[in-house]
């Protein structure tokens, strides 16, 4: 077991029991290069591959339309930032593909051809990697592995097992395409590279093939751990896909380990970028201890191509973590056309982990054989929305870097997100009109995206509903909706960390919810509203229910939807994207919910 570095940091109980809590390293020595390690990263990009220019910053009291990131400009972050004279790996910790149309329309061809313009090192698969299925991950990977771009790069998932013979991604061997750990040398450094993914998330809320199974997390990651050291190799960094939370519970229980380099929350981290009105969930990096008691890093680079991190690593003698450092850099491409461009060099100057760069020529180049066909079925304007509506799955304190949009954070905090409650809106209302409905409900992590203020087009319906997803009407009692409700609160509560896509949105249906309830009782005061008046729910009473198909098949931890006979069901037909874009055509109503509206009215967060 390794020894602890300092004996004067702060107690190990009191710093994982804060999850934005650091410890600071003392100063040191300059540490030969030998002993050094550079790790650029990125996380869920999801096949947002354009730039965005829907994000606001707050800049001296200022709202800030700026445009972010693009993997154009990915590229050039990863250029610029690799130094020649310290190792550094290229890592990107899952979520690639599904949430934008680059993937609706190229099934992640487009996404394959711009991650090879980096060639990562490794890359971990995320849940999301499995919604089209074994067939689906397998069709990406071997769009990764084209010979053209000469990249091969290693594909991680060591909890993750297609069954040989039966999976397309285990054909004739278990590691056809799927790899436990990768051992990557560089100016003489040997580092090994583990990769889990969220297993019970990925199982429940993805379609992976049934014949797949996910192991524990911790124990598949210290099994490769300890094979990797048993071979020699000191240095081991750990790709995991399971949650920023999750990570800080994780890297406790595990030996051997030096950094988590992280995806699947969407975690902004980096105290600075408080001054430009985001909400952090803690330090960049934050420090640590895993289970030997060493210090350990554990970093997540947000979403989409918004930051790249660096992560900077310095060992002692003994191949011990000595220090952690190291910048998220926010992807600036520029400002809107309505902003005043003199105010740019302003940000720049005083924000100095805010990155302008050029994209990169070859991968824009490669960019732009998509991107016209993109832009061509986007473009049609259907509507206008008033008023920013915000991404936010769970109110209260957390998840608050889910919508960067300034007042988000604290517009969401009491009823939750604007976005999923008006998407559920458009639902209720599109069933009302094509065979009838009561009651509208959507899981939160279904809606991938904050809706912005202004002009709103049929590519924003498909960017906030990327998936293949219809509509389907359910005749359920009261009992059975309320029993929905407490299903999907069980999964979210079974896994907070990774499972908050299961918190359920409604229209047409409010309610308290405490967490602190037993079960059965969590929701209370669960009404209807019929005639234009909120009633309360019967228990007995048959209503018309509108989901999405994902979830009335049981999915996301909705399991009572699964159970309902098919005498029962009905397929409107109506792809719940186009469903949405329908909505907004026909003068559907986009301003954010009022407080009566919002399925959530009252809520208790969890005693911890």
């Amino acid at each position: 077991m390794r020894a602890a570095v300092w004996t004067w940091m702060v107690g190990y109980g009191l710093l994982m029991g804060c999850s934005n809590q650091t410890v600071k390293a003392p100063p040191t020595d300059a540490t030969p290069a030998s002993q050094s390690l550079r790790i650029l990263h990125i996380n869920d990009h999801h096949s947002r591959l354009a730039a965005d220019d829907g994000q606001v910053l707050r800049v001296d009291g200022e709202e800030l339309g700026v445009v972010l990131g693009g993997f154009p400009r990915v590229v050039s972050a990863f250029s610029q930032l690799h130094a020649s004279e310290i190792p550094t790996l290229k890592l990107h910790a899952g979520d690639a593909i599904t949430g934008d149309l680059y993937f609706t329309l190229f099934q992640g061809e487009a996404d394959a051809d711009l991650m090879n313009q980096i060639c990562f090192d490794a890359f971990e698969v995320g849940n999301h990697e499995f919604d089209a299925g074994d067939t689906g991950l397998k069709r990406f990977l071997d769009f990764l592995s084209k010979p053209v771009w000469r990249c091969d790069t290693p594909v991680l998932g060591a909890n993750v097992h297609p069954e040989v013979g039966v999976s397309p991604l285990s054909r004739f061997a278990a590691d056809d395409y799927l790899k436990p750990s990768v051992i990557i040398e560089r100016n003489g450094l040997r580092v090994g590279i583990v990769g889990v993914d969220v297993a019970g998330k990925t199982k429940a809320s993805s379609s992976p093939d049934a014949s797949t199974t996910f192991e524990d997390e911790r124990s598949a990651a210290q099994r490769e751990i300890d094979a990797l050291r048993a071979r020699g190799i000191d240095h081991i960094v750990l790709m995991s896909h399971i949650g920023y939370r999750n990570d800080l519970k994780l890297i406790e229980q595990l030996h051997g380990v030096d950094a988590v380099v992280g995806g699947d929350s969407h975690t902004l981290l980096g105290s600075q970028f408080a001054s430009l009105g985001l909400a952090p969930a803690g330090e960049y990096p934050t420090l640590a201890r895993n289970a030997d008691g060493d210090m350990a890093c554990v970093v997540q680079a947000w979403q989409y191509t918004w930051v790249v991190g660096q992560l900077d690593i310095q060992f002692d003698d003994d191949g011990r973590v000595l220090d952690c450092a190291g910048t998220p850099h926010l992807l600036l491409a520029g400002l809107k056309e309505s902003t005043d461009s003199a105010a740019l060099p302003a940000v720049l100057s005083r924000h100095p982990y805010v990155l302008q760069v050029e994209p990169d020529a070859k991968a824009q180049h490669v960019l732009s054989v998509y991107e016209k066909q993109v832009q061509s079925f986007a473009a049609e304007v259907v509507g206008i929305v008033p008023e920013r509506l915000c991404l936010r799955r769970i109110p209260g304190k957390h998840d608050r870097s889910r919508d960067a949009a300034p007042g988000c954070a604290d517009a969401t905090d009491a009823h939750g997100g604007h976005a999923q409650a008006v998407v559920a809106r458009a639902f209720l209302e599109l069933g009302k009109r094509f065979g009838g409905a009561d009651i509208a409900i959507q899981n939160a992590g279904g809606v991938r995206n904050g809706i912005a203020a202004g002009e709103f087009s049929i590519g924003d319906a498909y960017l906030a509903l990327p998936y293949k997803n219809m509509l389907d009407r359910l005749h359920m009692t009261g009992a059975e909706i309320h029993q929905v409700l407490e299903d999907a609160i069980a999964a979210y509560l079974a896994n907070p960390g990774a499972a908050s896509g299961s918190f359920p949105y409604a229209a047409g249906l409010h309610w308290n919810l405490d967490l602190n309830a037993p079960v059965g009782k969590r929701f209370s005061k669960l009404e209807v509203l019929r005639d234009g008046t909120w009633q309360a729910l019967q228990a007995d009473q048959t209503y018309l229910l509108i989901t999405n198909d994902y979830i009335a098949s049981g999915q996301d931890g909705f399991t009572t939807f699964g159970r309902i006979e098919e005498a029962r069901r009905e397929p409107t037909y109506l792809h719940y994207a186009q469903a949405l874009a329908d909505y907004v055509r026909d003068g559907g109503n986009m301003a954010r919910p009022e407080k009566t509206d919002m399925s959530t009215q009252t809520f208790v967060e969890r005693r911890r």
